[in-house]
């Protein structure tokens, strides 16, 4: 299998990375900057959940067109610049399965613009990974991983994708039910991300303080009315879910934290002011959601 990371940041440095490691043929892609530039000279440093720190040789590059046929592309962009990064890889794209492991709703959609829907697979991941400084991501808690076709019964693209990723010690499951488990994942960053975020803690305060159980409990509940609402037949208790991945990833900031921490744009128009317009188009109040979205908004500002 040869592997396109699209969005080198710290789940797709993770996940090439691994895969790398385990000598799958993986390219990493990404825009200019000072994290690319130190993965082409000195190769990623990853520092693993025990503190002990490998450093993995890495294919990197800026021009989607020089990387060549590839069977998969892993699409690990921020949710707003989905639509941009895949046209500027349309090379990539040719005959390639297309794996989202991206926050929020709606990317799936937005893939299935440039490939057939056959080719569109959605993976989750509760893996936790922070950009310590250019070159250096630390995995910062271990998850669960699964990946499957969105649109389509499964594929055995999507198999080998999943088998691939569990030889390079990320443990993957094959789902049926795709459109599912991205909403579960939803679910837990809805609980998560922007709570951190604003608060400035780590994951673990969610879950081991009163007031984080009840942010994250309420901003929960109310998204899993609008996944009722969507259609959307929960598995599992979707805030004992959000509390258990706080807990395992107790040490991690989340990727919204990091980026609000560093002046980036977020992520919150996929994930809690998505609530809050599928909300209301259920006739279904989200004010957890939506003073989380706003505050966001505002210190975006």
């Amino acid at each position: 299998m040869r592997v396109a990371v699209l969005g080198p940041g710290a789940i797709g440095s993770l996940f090439g990375g691994r895969l790398a490691r385990s000598g799958v043929d993986v390219t990493l892609v990404g825009r200019p900057g000072d994290h690319v530039t130190a993965l082409d000279r000195d190769g990623l440093r990853l520092t693993l959940p025990d503190g002990t720190t490998e450093r993995v040789a890495v294919d990197v590059t800026t021009d989607p067109a020089g990387v060549g046929p590839v069977d998969v592309v892993l699409v690990c962009v921020k949710a707003y610049d989905t639509r941009s990064a895949l046209a500027d890889a349309t090379s990539l794209l040719a005959d390639a399965a297309v794996c989202t492991f991206q926050n929020g709703l709606g990317n799936p959609e937005t893939i299935a613009e440039f490939v057939p829907e056959s080719r569109v697979l959605a993976g989750t991941t509760s893996h936790g990974a922070t950009l310590e400084s250019p070159g250096h991501v630390r995995h910062a808690g271990v998850g669960d991983t699964a990946v499957g076709n969105y649109f389509t019964d499964t594929s055995e693209t999507a198999t080998a994708l999943a088998r691939a990723l569990t030889d390079a010690g990320i443990d993957t499951d094959v789902v049926a039910d795709a459109p599912r488990a991205v909403w579960e994942k939803v679910l837990v960053n809805v609980g998560i991300n922007a709570a951190t975020a604003l608060a400035g803690v780590p994951n673990g305060r969610l879950a081991d303080t009163d007031p984080g159980e009840r942010v994250l409990r309420r901003a929960v509940e109310e998204a899993a009315a609008v996944a009722a609402a969507d259609g959307v037949e929960l598995t599992t208790d979707p805030v004992a879910a959000a509390s258990r991945v706080a807990r395992r990833t107790a040490e991690n900031h989340s990727s919204m934290r990091q980026d609000l921490d560093r002046g980036r744009k977020t992520e919150i128009d996929a994930l809690n002011g998505e609530i809050v317009s599928r909300g209301r188009e259920h006739g279904i109040d989200t004010p957890v959601n939506e003073t989380l979205t706003d505050l966001v908004r505002l210190a975006e500002s």
